[in-house]
């Protein structure tokens, strides 16, 4: 596969997993580029659920749903706790998170540089 392939899969998996997320009810969703500056994916998603129900319904939907419609098979850890579900598809990792939890990790202030970490706290 072609760096052009792999970008284009990777931004085709993120169009995705936004609208699912957003279809789903997902809150405060946050996309962090991670080209160039991390080797773990291409994409970062971070966003919330409003109760551990939400966090572990979202997440298995979204793996559903890339599975079915895209043939992305994911890994999934995190689910049974329902406050933190993390689904990596190899190009495009996303973070659940109940709105204690994802407050506590602060992931956007450590991925996020600068001004981008300031818009994303106020979104």
């Amino acid at each position: 596969m072609s760096a052009s392939d792999m970008a284009t899969s990777s931004d085709a998996q993120l169009a995705r997993i936004l609208s699912a997320l957003d279809e789903d009810k997902a809150e405060e969703i946050v996309q962090i580029d991670l080209r160039g500056k991390s080797a773990i994916g291409d994409y970062m998603v971070i966003c919330s659920g409003r109760s551990s129900r939400q966090v572990t319904a979202i997440a298995e939907k979204l793996s559903e749903r890339l599975k079915s419609e895209m043939g992305v098979l994911t890994k999934v850890e995190g689910k049974d706790s329902g406050d933190w579900v993390l689904i990596d598809t190899g190009d495009v990792i996303v973070h659940v998170f109940r709105p204690e939890v994802r407050e506590f990790y602060q992931l956007e202030k450590m991925w996020l540089q600068g001004h981008e970490a300031a818009q994303a706290t106020k979104s």
